[in-house]
Protein backbone atom coordinates (compact mmCIF):
# COMPACT_ATOMS: atom_id res chain seq x y z
CA UNK A 1 0.00 0.00 0.00
CA UNK A 2 1.37 3.40 -1.04
CA UNK A 3 0.66 5.84 1.77
CA UNK A 4 1.15 9.58 1.36
CA UNK A 5 1.51 11.63 4.54
CA UNK A 6 1.27 15.40 4.11
CA UNK A 7 2.07 17.91 6.84
CA UNK A 8 3.36 21.43 7.30
CA UNK A 9 4.77 23.82 9.85
CA UNK A 10 7.06 21.72 12.11
CA UNK A 11 5.84 18.36 10.86
CA UNK A 12 4.93 17.13 14.34
CA UNK A 13 1.63 15.52 13.36
CA UNK A 14 3.17 13.93 10.27
CA UNK A 15 6.07 12.62 12.36
CA UNK A 16 3.69 10.92 14.77
CA UNK A 17 1.59 9.52 11.92
CA UNK A 18 4.64 8.06 10.14
CA UNK A 19 5.88 6.44 13.36
CA UNK A 20 2.48 4.93 14.16
CA UNK A 21 1.82 3.69 10.63
CA UNK A 22 5.29 2.13 10.33
CA UNK A 23 4.78 0.38 13.69
CA UNK A 24 1.40 -1.02 12.64
CA UNK A 25 2.28 -1.67 8.97
CA UNK A 26 6.04 -2.31 8.76
CA UNK A 27 5.86 -3.06 5.02
CA UNK A 28 3.90 0.08 4.15
CA UNK A 29 5.48 2.30 1.52
CA UNK A 30 5.29 5.77 3.05
CA UNK A 31 6.00 8.93 1.11
CA UNK A 32 6.11 12.08 3.22
CA UNK A 33 5.52 15.47 1.66
CA UNK A 34 6.09 18.55 3.75
CA UNK A 35 4.89 21.98 2.84
CA UNK A 36 8.36 23.02 3.98
CA UNK A 37 11.72 21.31 4.50
CA UNK A 38 11.36 21.17 8.30
CA UNK A 39 8.14 19.14 8.04
CA UNK A 40 9.60 16.85 5.38
CA UNK A 41 12.75 16.23 7.45
CA UNK A 42 10.73 15.42 10.58
CA UNK A 43 8.70 12.79 8.72
CA UNK A 44 11.77 11.31 7.05
CA UNK A 45 13.51 11.04 10.41
CA UNK A 46 10.40 9.29 11.77
CA UNK A 47 10.77 6.51 9.22
CA UNK A 48 9.16 7.58 5.96
CA UNK A 49 10.66 5.76 2.98
CA UNK A 50 11.15 9.01 1.08
CA UNK A 51 10.32 12.67 1.48
CA UNK A 52 9.78 15.69 -0.70
CA UNK A 53 8.83 19.29 -0.20
CA UNK A 54 6.45 21.76 -1.77
CA UNK A 55 3.43 22.27 -3.96
CA UNK A 56 4.52 20.27 -6.98
CA UNK A 57 5.45 17.29 -4.83
CA UNK A 58 1.96 17.29 -3.29
CA UNK A 59 0.39 17.44 -6.76
CA UNK A 60 2.56 14.63 -8.17
CA UNK A 61 2.34 12.31 -5.16
CA UNK A 62 -1.46 12.63 -4.87
CA UNK A 63 -1.75 11.06 -8.34
CA UNK A 64 -0.31 7.69 -7.29
CA UNK A 65 -1.14 7.37 -3.58
CA UNK A 66 -3.40 4.58 -2.37
CA UNK A 67 -4.22 6.53 0.82
CA UNK A 68 -3.56 10.16 1.83
CA UNK A 69 -3.15 11.06 5.50
CA UNK A 70 -2.78 14.47 7.10
CA UNK A 71 -4.42 17.17 9.15
CA UNK A 72 -7.78 18.41 7.81
CA UNK A 73 -5.95 21.58 6.78
CA UNK A 74 -4.49 19.81 3.74
CA UNK A 75 -7.83 20.20 1.97
CA UNK A 76 -8.27 23.88 2.88
CA UNK A 77 -6.60 26.47 0.65
CA UNK A 78 -4.42 28.93 2.58
CA UNK A 79 -4.55 26.82 5.76
CA UNK A 80 -1.55 26.29 8.06
CA UNK A 81 -0.81 30.01 7.97
CA UNK A 82 -0.77 29.97 4.19
CA UNK A 83 1.41 26.88 3.69
CA UNK A 84 -1.39 24.99 1.90
CA UNK A 85 -1.76 26.54 -1.51
CA UNK A 86 -5.02 26.31 -3.46
CA UNK A 87 -3.30 23.88 -5.85
CA UNK A 88 -2.26 21.62 -2.97
CA UNK A 89 -5.78 21.56 -1.52
CA UNK A 90 -7.22 20.79 -4.96
CA UNK A 91 -4.72 17.99 -5.59
CA UNK A 92 -5.61 16.31 -2.31
CA UNK A 93 -9.33 16.81 -2.82
CA UNK A 94 -9.29 15.59 -6.43
CA UNK A 95 -7.18 12.50 -5.76
CA UNK A 96 -8.95 9.18 -6.17
CA UNK A 97 -7.22 7.95 -2.99
CA UNK A 98 -9.21 7.77 0.22
CA UNK A 99 -8.20 10.51 2.66
CA UNK A 100 -7.78 10.03 6.39
CA UNK A 101 -7.97 13.56 7.78
CA UNK A 102 -6.98 14.43 11.33
CA UNK A 103 -9.42 17.00 12.79
CA UNK A 104 -7.01 19.54 14.21
CA UNK A 105 -8.68 22.82 15.18
CA UNK A 106 -6.19 25.59 14.45
CA UNK A 107 -5.33 28.49 12.18
CA UNK A 108 -8.91 29.73 11.93
CA UNK A 109 -10.42 26.34 11.03
CA UNK A 110 -12.69 24.61 13.52
CA UNK A 111 -14.27 21.22 12.91
CA UNK A 112 -17.61 21.26 14.75
CA UNK A 113 -18.83 18.19 16.57
CA UNK A 114 -15.39 16.69 17.02
CA UNK A 115 -14.23 16.11 20.58
CA UNK A 116 -10.99 17.77 21.63
CA UNK A 117 -8.71 14.72 21.56
CA UNK A 118 -4.97 14.56 22.06
CA UNK A 119 -2.78 14.20 18.99
CA UNK A 120 -1.76 10.76 20.29
CA UNK A 121 -5.39 9.58 20.32
CA UNK A 122 -6.05 11.06 16.88
CA UNK A 123 -2.99 9.28 15.46
CA UNK A 124 -4.23 6.00 16.98
CA UNK A 125 -7.51 6.63 15.17
CA UNK A 126 -5.58 7.10 11.91
CA UNK A 127 -4.11 3.61 12.31
CA UNK A 128 -7.60 2.19 13.06
CA UNK A 129 -8.97 3.75 9.87
CA UNK A 130 -5.99 2.54 7.86
CA UNK A 131 -6.62 -1.03 9.09
CA UNK A 132 -10.15 -0.77 7.70
CA UNK A 133 -8.78 0.25 4.29
CA UNK A 134 -5.99 -2.37 4.20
Amino acid sequence: MKILVIDGQGGGIGRQVVQAVKAAFPDADITAVGTNSTAAAAMLKAGADRAATGENSVKVCCRTADVIIGPVAIVIADALLGEITPAMAAAVGQSSAPRILIPVNCCGNIVAGVPDLTITRMVASVVEELRKLA
